[in-house]
């Protein structure tokens, strides 16, 4: 039976000879390069007189020297080496490979590769074997040492990768036919040749082409196995492409380094077009008018505006900025201004939908290099310096229509408040079912972070552990018998900000038959009153439900109050005020802020029983206490559930409050 593999459509009928590391010279690589460009002439002579070998030879030469070709990730005369780079790269020469940053140690893939191990059964331990994370290290460590060993090792993975890890393309009849081990090898394809993991392979081999390609062990056999591995890479991709979402925005950003980078294939400029023309499309498409990336995940968003801005960016330092229109540039811009808002004094961002955290000296690196794209702009320039520069933006609390992002903010500066709340439209995979979840920074200290993601996908076992980070229940929002809601598609009744009181009332149908309603008060700029209000006609167990921080708390199920208890004077009281049903029950919490990684912290929900058609209330107070608690008291001053309006009357110590939102 003959299987079909893509690299084999490529003029295999010419004959290849033997070199190092098992390495050929494969000639058909001469009919995908354009040997009419300037500097391949020679090159050209030589094949038209079938002299290969020397062919191949001015080939490397010609590689070795060429000049106007850049990545703008790569300085060769200043390449530097961080210690955990130097450890991928040795441990990668004992195969000892860094695939996951959740899977640490790493694993040992053997003396003899096997390049389908697979350790843990999570997708993304066995996808992201295939990107070859250590490759790029080894490379850095090959141009800071001059050691041979790197670029040896490397020369022998690659050409070792390529040999165990074919690209089958079988027919159905074909597969109906094949035997266990054969099925084994095209399920291989599936993570190998996944068109993400693909792209990752376009744009890195860039890298590690300047890295290595001076070395001895770069022979001019092995250029034309690596030049004609990455021609099929760049055309599976090309007749692949995912249909939506981040990795399409990954794998046209990557073909704009493989168009850019190779100029000399005959289908560089198709390669680069077509990464071009899907991103000035789909930055229109992925990215709401309001500068949010459809996904609703910070993370996500963050990926976008990178590879957005990695796209012109190697298009530039090769001559090509002219094919992104003004406006793609203005939307990054845009993108990037909302970065400013949604994160934290600390530089910190809520961990909503599958967001890891991004800590300050990773965001430095992003806003320094966005302050390059984007010179002109006073607050980025202000978050690149730390304040040094440029100037913070002349508001406090915002709103994202279009995404459903809500901002309450009293400050900028380190001992701010600020509360980011979410609550938007349907959105993509890595979206979770949390309309109404917020996160809250108080002082230097964020008290609710969400739950974050924890894992993706893979085993059953794997899925059940993504499962409970995704449910409603374990986000500050509302549930019916503690089941996922149904739909996540708010609507903002009320925005109002600029009073001493703001402001906001967002609705969304989350189940069939029960229609939560939040109101958030922004009192006196330092604390929050949050009404949620849940009508039709479901009955059942309606609850609140609340994730503190890590650390201890105290819980009153009497007076429905929580309080936590650090030692450094900065803490919060969360009180609930209800019916005289509503009850305290504490529950199981966790927080992920990095994959594979979760950490246990108080959980808690206020809860009663709906049943009958009247709608139930809740009033939740949350307030930061430096020293001594207060004392509150809350109870509804509006109607049940009316249509335009919410009435709250609060007393905190001996100062009343009456809160009203009308719409």
């Amino acid at each position: 039976m003959k299987i079909k593999v893509i690299a084999t459509l490529i003029c295999t009928s010419l004959l290849i000879t033997s070199g190092l590391y098992g390495q050929e010279l494969r000639r058909e690589v001469f009919e995908l390069l354009d040997l009419k460009r300037p500097g391949l002439e020679k090159v050209q002579s030589l094949v038209e007189n079938e002299k290969y070998e020397a062919a191949s030879s001015a080939l490397l030469d010609y590689f070795r020297n060429r000049s106007g070709v850049n990545n703008p990730e790569v300085d060769l005369n200043k390449v530097r080496i961080s210690a955990e780079e130097q450890k991928w790269a040795d441990d990668g020469l004992k195969h000892i490979f860094f695939v996951h940053k959740g899977y640490q140690p790493s694993y040992f893939y053997g003396e003899d590769i096997d390049w389908e191990y697979w350790p843990v059964q999570d997708n993304e331990l066995r996808w992201q074997l295939h990107r070859h994370k250590w490759w790029t290290p080894m490379g850095k460590a090959y141009q800071v040492s001059g050691d041979e060993k790197y670029a040896s090792e490397w020369v022998k993975q690659y050409i070792d990768w390529i040999r165990k890890n074919p690209l089958l393309t079988p027919t159905k009849a074909e597969q109906g036919s094949m035997d266990k081990n054969m099925l084994k090898k095209l399920e291989n394809v599936r993570y190998a040749w996944r068109p993400l993991e693909v792209s990752n392979r376009l744009q890195d081999q860039t890298a590690q082409f300047m890295y290595f390609v001076g070395s001895k062990n770069f022979t001019p056999e092995f250029l034309t196995e690596f030049l004609v591995n990455y021609y099929l890479h760049a055309e599976r991709v090309m007749g692949n492409y995912s249909k939506q979402g981040n990795h399409l925005l990954f794998e046209a950003q990557r073909m704009i380094y493989a168009g850019a980078f190779f100029p000399e294939f005959k289908r560089a400029e198709s390669w680069r077009k077509s990464g071009i023309g899907i991103l000035n499309d789909e930055i229109k498409v992925q990215v709401y008018e309001d500068g949010f990336q459809y996904e609703l995940d910070p993370h996500y968003h963050l990926a976008s505006i990178n590879i957005f801005i990695k796209g012109i960016e190697i298009a530039d330092v090769n001559g090509y900025k002219e094919e992104f229109p003004v406006s793609y540039l203005e939307t990054v811009e845009k993108m990037i201004m909302a970065v400013i808002n949604y994160s934290f004094p600390n530089y910190q961002n809520p961990c909503f939908s599958d967001a890891k955290l991004d800590k300050k000296p990773e965001m430095l690196k992003n806003y320094k290099r966005w302050a390059k794209v984007f010179p002109k702009n006073n607050q980025i320039l202000y978050m690149a310096t730390e304040g040094k520069k440029g100037e913070l933006p002349a508001y406090l609390s915002k709103r994202y229509e279009n995404s459903g992002f809500f901002i309450f903010r009293n400050g900028w500066k380190e001992d701010a408040t600020v509360m980011v709340l979410k609550a938007g439209p349907p959105a993509f995979w890595h979206n979770q079912p949390d309309n109404g979840t917020f996160e809250l920074y108080v002082n230097g200290r964020n008290f609710f972070p969400d739950a974050g993601s924890y894992v993706y996908a893979g085993s059953a076992e794997v899925n059940k552990e993504r499962d409970w980070f995704r449910q409603t229940m374990v986000h500050k929002t509302l549930t019916l018998n503690n089941a996922n809601i149904e739909q996540t598609d708010s609507k903002c009744l009320l925005w109002e900000t600029g009073s001493n009181t703001e402001k906001l009332v967002v609705e969304n149908q989350s189940y069939a038959d029960l229609k939560h309603r939040r109101t958030v008060f922004f009192v006196d700029k330092s604390f929050f009153v949050i009404v949620d209000e849940a009508a039709g006609n479901a009955t059942g167990d309606v609850a609140v439900h609340y994730q503190l921080s890590e650390g201890k708390v105290t819980v009153d199920t009497e007076k429905l109050m929580v309080n936590t208890l650090y030692t450094d004077n900065n803490n919060m009281l969360v009180q609930g005020f209800g019916a005289k049903e509503t009850r305290l029950a504490e529950e199981e919490g966790w927080v992920s802020y990095a994959y594979r990684q979760k950490n246990e912290r108080p959980a808690f929900s206020f809860r009663t029983q709906k049943n009958s058609q009247e709608p139930v209330r809740f009033i939740t107070v949350i307030y930061p206490v430096s020293k001594k608690s207060p004392c509150i008291s809350a109870k509804f001053s509006s109607k049940s559930m009316e249509d335009n309006q919410v009435g709250v009357v609060l007393k905190v110590n001996k100062k009343k409050y009456e809160l009203q939102a009308k719409w």
